[in-house]
Formats: structure tokens, C-alpha cells, sequence
């Protein structure tokens, strides 16, 4: 019963000097409950059943998440453990002192354990629980769900996930803990406040070689995500080469500053002499020195942190914005014109006979009449001739093309073409541009940054290409915007467009209908779409090639989804990141100042006032925690310049918002840590040495 009552005690002063700790914990725990109910929040919401697949699909990828999520903040408990058992030292000392063993203590430290398990995990739990009813809110508005279903959701099964999560790791600390205590000898325990952090002033010539191979290094790792990753990143196996350059680099770069910081500074005397910067400076020093491969994990969770809700954010808000400009019609029928090479194939001569029928003469063969259904629409065909191949229209910079850039289409891949008219009238359609071109030029309409960007090398060329025996000049020395096929994200990697005598219809090999309903009811345009999906499914049309059905609501759904799933899976992993991040400063800052409380005292003896101490106390820890982040941020301008790279099929038109978004977050957050870290250490330095301390 002493026992526990002992408990109870410390845990109260605990509460007090390491909120932040226990706030870490509760926060953890919501968290993981709030991001593990999304499941049972999207149950009663009324959506289509494709868009019931995507919410599917994201829950499971939240799931799996959630175990890679543990693992950070069972990381970030047996951190915190450790130095919160540290600060207690002599507490253990006296303990011991009066004859208490160390199994007493390491079942105080049982109990403790148990009982701040439960109450992280009740309070955890009811913060949760309240925040996720606003999840449900939000993931509604971003399915575009009807809420009037809604209703409050208690999830069990995220409630036990939780439980059983943090109950292992609870069960890995109190071992942890029990190791501990059985390794402490009373004279450690005793001397813990008099042992000062030895200040090692390592071999500048030797940390001056490591900082410069380091940036080299890390600088090369820079290069292969940007400038060189055509030549650099030529498999997804590719991309561990600067990861893993980077993280090695990034702790060499730690290491090496923690030997020169100092250095640097004594050797600048007006500075080093300066008020209390000799104390504030070796602090700080002896800090990093010993933290190293802390500061090194934090700063790459930071980097992720930045990289991933920025891309994540950027990416759903471009394919929000993309539905109106790319998917600007509400529905488009597509099908293949087969020839007798698909004989080898395993098509009939029949089937390639009904291919070459036209979309809507194939429909009336099944009493489907489409233009029934549409307010408006236009038809169109695309062409393709083994004469004219991507590598054709780059011609003789087709080398240096390649070598410049090795993520090229194949070079023999036949490029579509199209008559300027059929073009025109589906710009029209869309409300894009319509162009004219005379008896001997073509252009090339493309939406996709990087293929514009190798075909202009061409076409600044002036690089003439012959089409169905006839030979053209480019009308532009750049690729022009357009597109045909609707689509979330910029996939347009070019069509020739040409002059239509020029044309042959032996060739065709895509005919397509794009057109509006005559109605604006969604539950009647699916309704439409599925008539024409049983008409695909139908055994009989295996004679037929049917069209397949590309609609702005389907389009509509599956970005949302895309957008929803990377927008939850980037919040989820950027919180628990930055939020383990900045609490591991945290605590270290406020472990550092409970030990540092005599070097406190010692200053004000000397005559230092509380002005200047406070001074001392805030430079300390705004270095400390701008150090890390420092690194992530220079990381991160490399980093996400790469996942633009990645993503530049959606557009990067709202990378900068994103990046602003994700910078105000970041202050928020980390600013309000480190806000609370300097007041609660302010406190702690300012406590009556006098006062009783355990």
C-alpha cells in the first residue's frame, strides 16, 4: 500500500514539472484512436459503391500505417522514460539511501507505469472520441457525403486496437525501466547532480574534413533528386541511393558542428565573452555533443514530415482543381478500331469487322440509342502509322534526348494523330484554344510538363516529320496546350495534329464520343453509365468492341478518393513525425534544465540577474530546437522539388499553398512546444534550491 501511495505521489509532482510528457501521451493516444475510427465514421455515410472501395482501401492503408505509427511512439515513450528516470536519480538514491531495494523501486516504477498507462489512456481515449466526430465531419465533406445520417459513433474496435498498442508499449517500458534501476549504483545516484556533461573538444582539423565530405556528399544526394535524377534515378531501387547517402551525411554534418560550434565561438572572444554566453555557448555545445544520433533522427522525421503533408496536400488540392479543366465534359465513349494484326491476338475476323463501326453503330445494334441521352457531343478519331513513332518526331535529337533524359517513351511507339478539325471541335467542346495550320505544317498539343519539355527540343529544331507520305513543318516551336482524353491529372504526352486531306481512314484506331447529358441529376447520369456497362458485360458484345465509358463523375470520385486517402495517410504520419519530433526536444530541454538547476543558482551567486539568465536559458533552447529543423528545412527544398517531380502528372499550381499550409502548421506546433519548453524551464531554474527535491 506504501508502495502505491508513493506512486500516486510522484506521479502528481510529475504532472506538474513534465506536462509536457503526459500531454505527448494523451495527444499519441487520440491520435491513434482518431485515425483508427475513420472506418466506423464512414460506415453510415451515403456514397456510391466506388467510392465505398476507395474508403476501404484507405482504412486498410491507415491500418497498416498504424503499426509503423506504434513503433514512433513506442520510440517516443521509451525515450522520454529514460530521461524522466534520469531526472529522478537521486530521488532512487535516497530511496536506497534508507534501505528501500531495488525491486521496491522497480515495483514504484511498475505501479507508476500501470497508472499513468491508464490515465495517458482514458484521457487519450475521450479526446479522441470527441476529435473523431469531427473526422466524421470532414471526411463527409471530403466524399461530398450527405450527413444527415449522422450520428455519434463510439468505435470499439479502434478503442481496443489502441488499448492493446499502447498496453505492449507500457509493458516494454516497465521492463525497460526494471532493467535500468538494476544497472544504478547508489554512488551514480548519489553524485548524479555534481556529474557535469563533459564538454569534449574533439579535433577541429578532423570535424572540419568530415563537415566538407559531408556537404559534398549530401550535396551529391541534392544533385541525384534534381538535377541529375534523369541520369541518377533510373529504377524506383535507384532511390535509396540518396536516401541513405542523406541520412549518413546528415549525422556526419551533426557530428562534425557539435566539434566546431564551440571551437568557432571561443575563437571569436567579443562574442564568446560577451554576458553569459561562455555558459550559454558550452551548454548548448555539450547538448549537441551528446546528442547526435537524436538530432540526426529528429531532423530526417522532420524532413518527412515537411516533404510528406506539403506533397500530400498539394497533390489533393491539384486534382480538386483539375476536374474542372480536365474532365470538362460529363461523359466520353472510347473504343479500339482493330486491324488483322490482332488476328494473332485472339480475335475473330468478325470482331475486327464490328470494330470498325462507329460508336453509335454499334449501340443501335443493341437498341441503345446514346444521342438520346446527350444534350450535345462530338465525335472524333485518332490515328496511328508505324511511319510516324515517337522517335520520329524528335529525329536526329533523339540521342541527345536520351541520354538527357532516360525516362522516355519507347522510341518505335506510334504517336496519335489527329485532323485539325476533329481537334478543333473537341477544344471547342472543352473550351480550350482552337488553332489553324496551312497544307504543310502540324502541331503538337500536350498537357504533360516533362514530354512538352522533350518534344520543344525538337520542335525548336524546326524538325519536320512525314506523315501519311506527306511531309510537315512545325507551326510552332513549342508544344501548344490541348488534350482529348479526360482524365484527374495531366496525362496528354502529345498528339500530332495535321491537316485532314492528309489523313488515311484505313488508319483509324480510336473512335470517341464526348458529350454532355441532357440532365444534371448524378443518380440519373449513373443510371445512363450503367445501362452502357451491362451492355459491355453482356456475352454478346463479345463480338462487338463496345466503347469504354470515361464520366466526369467517375473521374469525380476517384480523385476525391486518391485525395482523401494521401490527405489522411499525410496527416497521420506528418503529426505523429513532427509531434515525436518536437517532444523528445522538449523533454531533453526540460531534463537539461532540472539537472542544470545548480549551474542556475552558481550564476546568480556570481551576480548574474534573472534578465540574463533568462536570456541565457532562451538562446539555449531556440538554437537547440532551430538546429534540427534548420537541417530538415534545407532537406526539405530538395526533397519536395523531387515529389513535385513525382507528381507533376496532377500539377504543381498549389504546391506553394501547400507548403504555406504545411509551414503554419509547423509553427504552430513546434512554436508552441518550444514556447511551453522555455516557460516550463524557466520555471524549473527559478525553483527554491532549498526546496525539497527527490
Amino acid at each position: 500500500m506504501t508502495t502505491i501511495k508513493l506512486s500516486f505521489r510522484n506521479i502528481k509532482k510529475s504532472f506538474k514539472d513534465y506536462a509536457i510528457y503526459f500531454f505527448t501521451l494523451i495527444l499519441g493516444v487520440a491520435i491513434f484512436y482518431v485515425f483508427n475510427s475513420i472506418e466506423s465514421q464512414t460506415v453510415l455515410l451515403d456514397v456510391t459503391n466506388s467510392t465505398h472501395e476507395v474508403i476501404d482501401l484507405m482504412t486498410n492503408m491507415l491500418s497498416g500505417a498504424s503499426v509503423f505509427v506504434a513503433f514512433i511512439l513506442g520510440f517516443l515513450i521509451i525515450y522520454a522514460s529514460r530521461f524522466l528516470i534520469k531526472r529522478r536519480n537521486k530521488e532512487f538514491g535516497i530511496y536506497m539511501l534508507l534501505g528501500m531495494s531495488k525491486r521496491k523501486i522497480s515495483m514504484i516504477l511498475f505501479f507508476e507505469t500501470i497508472l499513468i498507462g491508464i490515465i495517458s489512456l482514458a484521457v487519450g481515449l475521450g479526446l479522441g472520441v470527441l476529435l473523431s466526430q469531427l473526422m466524421s465531419m470532414l471526411v463527409a465533406n471530403m466524399f461530398e457525403a450527405d450527413m444527415t445520417k449522422y450520428e455519434f459513433i463510439f468505435s470499439s474496435q479502434a478503442c481496443i486496437k489502441t488499448i492493446i498498442y499502447f498496453g505492449i508499449m507500457y509493458v516494454i517500458v516497465m521492463l525497460f525501466n526494471t532493467v535500468n534501476i538494476g544497472k544504478c549504483k547508489l554512488i551514480d545516484l548519489i553524485q548524479t547532480n555534481k556529474k557535469s556533461e563533459k564538454v569534449k573538444m574533439k579535433n577541429p582539423m578532423l570535424c572540419t574534413i568530415v563537415f566538407i565530405i559531408s556537404a559534398i556528399a549530401l550535396g551529391y544526394a541534392y544533385y541525384m533528386v534534381t538535377g541529375g535524377i534523369n541520369e541518377t534515378i533510373k529504377t524506383p531501387e535507384d532511390i535509396f541511393k540518396p536516401i541513405v547517402i542523406g541520412a549518413v551525411s546528415t549525422f556526419f554534418i551533426f557530428w562534425s558542428l557539435s566539434g566546431l560550434i564551440l571551437k568557432i565561438v571561443t575563437s571569436m572572444k567579443n562574442l564568446y565573452v560577451k554576458g553569459l554566453n561562455t555558459f550559454t555557448f558550452r551548454q548548448l555545445s555539450s547538448k549537441i555533443n551528446t546528442t547526435v544520433f537524436s538530432m540526426t533522427i529528429i531532423s530526417l522525421m522532420l524532413f518527412v514530415t515537411i516533404c510528406v503533408l506539403s506533397s500530400a496536400l498539394s497533390l489533393k488540392n491539384s486534382m480538386t482543381a483539375n476536374l474542372d479543366e480536365l474532365a470538362p465534359a460529363d461523359i466520353q465513349l472510347e473504343k479500339r478500331v482493330l486491324n488483322e494484326d490482332w488476328l494473332d491476338q485472339g480475335y475473330n475476323e468478325e470482331q475486327i469487322k464490328n470494330s470498325k463501326l462507329s460508336i453509335r453503330e454499334i449501340l443501335e445494334k443493341f437498341d441503345f440509342n446514346i444521342d438520346s441521352y446527350l444534350e450535345e457531343s462530338v465525335e472524333y478519331n485518332l490515328y496511328q502509322t508505324e511511319e510516324l513513332t515517337f522517335g520520329d518526331t524528335l529525329g536526329d535529337n533523339w540521342e541527345t534526348i536520351k541520354n538527357t533524359y532516360t525516362s522516355l517513351i519507347p522510341y518505335n511507339v506510334a504517336d496519335d494523330i489527329m485532323t485539325i478539325s476533329d481537334y478543333n471541335k473537341v477544344a471547342k467542346f472543352y473550351g480550350n484554344e482552337e488553332y489553324t495550320i496551312n497544307e504543310d505544317e502540324y502541331i503538337i498539343v500536350a498537357d504533360y510538363d516533362s514530354m512538352i519539355e522533350i518534344r520543344n527540343v525538337a520542335l525548336k529544331d524546326n524538325q519536320e516529320i512525314t506523315v501519311f507520305g506527306h511531309t510537315l513543318k512545325p507551326k510552332y516551336n513549342e508544344c501548344q496546350y490541348g488534350f482529348v482524353e479526360m482524365a484527374s491529372n495531366h496525362i496528354n504526352s502529345g498528339i500530332i495534329i495535321v491537316p485532314d486531306d492528309i489523313v488515311d481512314d484505313n488508319y483509324i484506331v480510336y473512335n470517341s464520343i464526348i458529350g454532355n447529358y441532357y440532365t444534371d441529376s448524378l443518380d440519373e447520369q449513373r443510371e445512363i453509365q450503367e445501362q452502357i456497362k451491362n451492355l459491355v458485360n453482356n456475352p454478346i458484345s463479345l463480338e462487338y468492341n463496345l466503347p469504354s465509358i470515361n464520366s466526369k463523375v467517375d473521374i469525380s470520385e476517384a480523385s476525391i478518393g486518391i485525395g482523401a486517402l494521401v490527405t489522411f495517410l499525410g496527416l497521420y504520419l506528418g503529426i505523429v513525425f513532427l509531434i515525436a519530433s518536437v517532444a523528445i526536444l522538449a523533454l531533453k530541454e526540460l531534463t537539461e534544465s532540472t539537472d542544470n538547476k545548480e549551474r542556475y543558482n552558481m550564476l546568480r551567486k556570481l551576480g548574474a540577474d534573472e534578465k540574463m539568465i533568462n536570456k541565457s536559458l532562451f538562446r539555449q533552447i531556440a538554437i537547440f530546437f532551430m538546429f534540427p529543423l534548420l537541417i530538415a528545412i534545407i532537406h526539405s527544398i530538395f526533397g519536395i522539388t523531387f515529389c513535385s517531380y513525382i507528381i507533376e502528372t496532377f500539377g504543381n499550381e498549389q504546391l506553394l499553398p501547400s507548403i504555406i499550409m504545411t509551414a503554419i502548421f509547423i509553427v504552430v506546433i513546434y512554436g508552441g512546444y518550444f514556447l511551453i519548453t522555455y516557460l516550463y524551464s524557466k520555471n524549473i531554474i527559478k525553483e527554491n534550491r532549498n526546496a525539497r527535491e527527490y
